[in-house]
């Protein structure tokens, strides 16, 4: 067993990366989009490492109860989410209040002069 993943790379990568990052993408930009706190996408994306570690035992024999993959998967649906949460509100924000705000980054805005 490793740190990232129990028994296969392959099962790491389509569960947590594709699946389960692509839902957690999904959600920080959904809860940007209707201006939530931040919060909100911490707790929903540790929700969502739940059916992903559920996902690795149903799909690819790997192991249900282990805190350190659960806590991997969590740790990194939480980074995706968060990445996504930012970007979104940079652009909302960008592009809703045009005259007073300007991209200064991917992931920072800053007020025009």
């Amino acid at each position: 067993m490793g740190i990232l993943y129990d028994n296969s790379l392959t099962a790491f990568v389509v569960t947590t990366l594709i699946l389960g990052g692509g839902a957690s993408w999904l959600t920080g930009r959904a809860i940007a989009r209707n201006w939530g706190p931040v919060w909100q996408v911490v707790f929903y994306a540790a929700l969502l490492a739940l059916p992903v570690r559920f996902l690795h035992y149903s799909l690819a024999n790997g192991t249900l109860l282990s805190l350190q993959l659960l806590l991997t998967d969590t740790f990194i649906l939480i980074a995706v989410g968060l990445l996504s949460y930012r970007l979104s509100q940079t652009t909302a924000m960008v592009s809703q209040y045009p005259w007073l705000y300007e991209r200064t980054g991917p992931l920072t805005w800053s007020r025009k002069e």
